[in-house]
């Protein structure tokens, strides 16, 4: 195989991983890496966990050096380099020595941009100031680390409520400090769906976390004493011996924009699918790069690791002329903090909606193991799908174990064009202790699947809202026995009739009413809609039951 010269700009999950495989592929390659920090292959994700003490040795995030590349794969890794210019018809690249501030010039055969995506730095007053900062590498811990380290900090403000945002805030709790999170859009965790984040609410504010949504930052001032004063729009003043900026990042473009790729609409490097940009010679792999998404097919940007490292390996094929592509991306990500895991793959209802894709959707809230099994705990699933196929187009899931399992395999269900019909087939582990006979993506199967083939109809609690503002809302019948009702709420105006008395008490019904019956959540009322159903009522069944709406917020 004759030799070709790689030049691979960045490192970690995309770069590194490209890096490695070209070599595995390719004995002969010349392979250069340049990463202008001082680290090429390091756990970012672990990150949070380090400053918070889990993590207790900061060696341990180093995956791999340079003396390991260039022993173990012969990789040339020059760190302290930044690329500050492509000439795309010599084929070279200008290189920056951070160290000496002396420029070279390297000729490439073929050249990988993996510069990854920057954390965005509001443009506001004082965002500068010490004691401000984003957490993007092993630098950024370092001096997150050293200013915590060298004062008593008390107070914390967090500015965002995503991913880093979330993980940062449970590992300044863990350091004993006082928490506040500040999001400026009026939910957490965009890439779910509202109405699943109540159980996130309700773990922030038991857990003292001063959460703040529909709050913007505005300024940040300098106070007395070293403490920072975070100023939001609605001039709400918060005092923090700490702020972290976890607003979210955007893709580093500025190299390719400069040497005239092509830039997508969302601001990332435009590639297709053999990760190939609008230079043929020039790939590029990574949280900088549009990708199609795998449900809805358009363009997206999703800055997570495993989609990275993916992309590298195929990067790494094709330059060695295999046949390979990359096929999309689902977002498949999991978050967790306080001991609640939140996870998601697939679209949301947002981007379902955006894409013009009709869907319906249902909940379930079933338990990730045998319940007869000590330590079960509720897992409250929710499927997006098709309406006329059922094929699966998005799930979420919220819940104290076993969360992770079920999102796992509900992407590769995803990746599968699985039908929720699939999922009633579907044959996973039983024991007491991992699941159940029924296991919750059996279950969410079965929901979906009963309102596909019309065994009963399924409508929402924001369908309720919608009917109660045009003044035509359905009768509410709510079929759990007293006790519960007595210990988790009710609605007002419901009428309350327990299952097992249902057969017997048809008569305090009215035939020429329309019906939604709810239960804790849904089974029971399930069961109340095929009887009620085959006596002539007009009845529809609540996904979720009262676990839904206390979820959303409503109860």
């Amino acid at each position: 195989m004759p030799s070709k010269r790689v030049l691979i700009v960045g490192g970690v999950a995309a770069g590194a991983s490209c890096a490695a495989r070209l070599r595995r592929m390719d004995e002969n390659a010349e392979i250069y890496l340049f990463e202008r920090s001082g680290y090429i292959s390091f756990a970012n994700c672990g990150l949070p966990y380090y400053l918070g003490g889990v993590i207790e040795q900061r060696q341990h995030l180093l995956v791999a050096t340079p003396e390991r590349f260039r022993d173990l794969l012969n990789v040339e890794v020059r760190i302290g380099r930044e690329v500050v210019g492509i000439d795309r018809q010599k084929r070279t690249i200008a290189v920056h020595n951070i160290h000496s501030q002396q420029q070279s010039t390297e000729a490439y055969d073929v050249l990988v941009l993996a510069p990854g995506a920057a954390p965005i730095r509001p443009n506001i007053e004082g965002v500068d100031l010490p004691g401000v900062f984003c957490l993007r590498n092993m630098e950024d811990s370092d001096q997150i680390h050293a200013w915590l380290s060298g004062r008593e900090a008390e107070r914390a403000v967090v500015v965002g409520a995503g991913y880093v945002g979330l993980e940062m805030v449970e590992n300044l709790c863990r350091l004993g400090m006082d928490v506040t999170l500040l999001e400026k859009m009026d939910q957490a965790m965009g890439p779910m769906d509202p109405e699943m984040l109540g159980p996130l609410y309700a773990r922030l504010a038991q857990e003292e976390v001063d959460l703040r949504l529909n709050c913007g930052v505005e300024r940040i001032e300098q106070g007395r004493e070293k403490m920072l004063h975070v100023v939001a729009g609605n001039s709400s003043v918060f005092p923090a011996d700490v702020v972290i900026l976890a607003a979210g990042v955007r893709p580093e473009v500025d190299l390719a924009r400069a040497a005239g790729l092509e830039i997508g609409e969302l601001g990332g490097i435009r590639v297709d699918d053999q990760m190939r940009t609008s230079d043929p010679n020039i790939l590029a792999i990574g949280d900088a790069v549009e990708v199609r998404d795998w449900v809805t097919g358009r363009w997206a940007l999703v800055p997570l690791a495993g989609p990275a490292s993916r992309q590298g390996r195929v990067a790494a094929d094709v330059i060695c002329g295999r046949p390979a592509r990359y096929r999309g991306t689902q977002g498949t990500a999991v978050v967790g903090l306080f001991g609640l895991t939140l996870a998601a793959t697939g679209a949301n209802e947002k981007r379902l909606a955006a894409a013009g894709m009709p869907f319906k959707k249902s909940y379930t809230h079933s338990l990730d193991h045998a319940g007869y099994y000590p330590g079960a705990a509720q897992i409250s699933v929710k499927l997006l799908y098709e309406g006329q196929s059922g094929r699966l187009l998005g799930a979420q899931a919220v819940g104290a174990a076993g969360v992770d399992k079920r999102i796992d395999i509900l992407s590769m269900a995803i990746q599968k064009g699985a039908t929720i019909f699939d999922l009633e087939e579907a044959e996973l582990c039983y024991a007491p202790q991992y699941g159940s006979a029924k296991d919750p993506v059996n279950i969410a199967g079965f929901v979906a699947a009963n309102a596909l083939r019309g065994d009963l109809e399924v409508v929402h609690w924001e369908d309720w809202d919608a009917r109660g503002r045009q003044g035509d809302a359905p009768l509410l019948l709510d079929v759990r026995p007293p006790a519960m009702i007595a210990a988790s709420g009710e609605t007002p105006g419901t009428i309350k009739i327990p299952l097992g008395e249902l057969r017997n008490r048809l008569e305090e019904l009215p035939r020429d009413a329309e019906i939604w019956v709810h239960c804790s959540v849904g089974q029971t009322s399930y069961y109340a809609n095929r009887i009620l159903l085959q006596h002539g009522f007009r009845v529809a069944n609540l996904s979720g039951g009262f676990t839904s709406l206390e979820m959303r917020g409503g109860a």
